[in-house]
């Protein structure tokens, strides 16, 4: 059985900044089809609770998670729950994140220079590039279904 990592508002979890979520429902139909163990994870949630301030990946002297309102720098909770979420699951197979989210999007996330100047928006996000460090498979939803979708047929 794959064990897959999943952003939570993607299952309809009310965790996004605004208190809604990103419910998927082509995305929760197609792995309801499998035989995968999904566990679903927030960082942002976790860290900073719901609702909650935006905030934007900043590049300055390294990637930053910076708070849109207070200009705070949040990088270190989401490191730390990403950090201890693959600590806690070692053998996961593959990570979907939430499409241009700074924790959790996977080549989709803007990027923005200190003075707030857009950069690009196929960066990945905090907990996403740990993911990647660690040699997890990690797509964002959207490319899952594609890619998943293209191998059923």
């Amino acid at each position: 059985m794959k064990r897959v990592a999943i952003s939570a508002c993607l299952l309809g979890t009310l965790c996004k900044y605004d208190g809604q979520s990103n419910f998927d429902k082509d995305l929760v139909a197609y792995l309801e089809r499998l035989d995968w163990q999904l566990i679903p994870f927030c960082p942002e949630d976790w860290a900073f609770g719901t609702p909650r301030p935006t905030m934007d990946l900043v590049q300055e002297d390294s990637l930053k998670a910076i708070c849109n309102t207070t200009h705070k720098d949040l990088t270190a909770p989401i490191k730390t729950y990403a950090c201890n979420f693959f600590d806690d699951h070692p053998n996961l197979d593959l990570f979907i994140g939430k499409s241009r989210s700074p924790s959790c999007g996977v080549g989709s996330a803007r990027l923005y220079d200190s003075q707030k100047n857009f950069i690009s928006n196929q960066y990945s996000g905090i907990m996403a590039l740990e993911a990647q460090k660690r040699e997890i498979i990690a797509l964002d939803s959207q490319d899952f279904l594609k890619e998943y979708n293209e191998a059923d047929t």
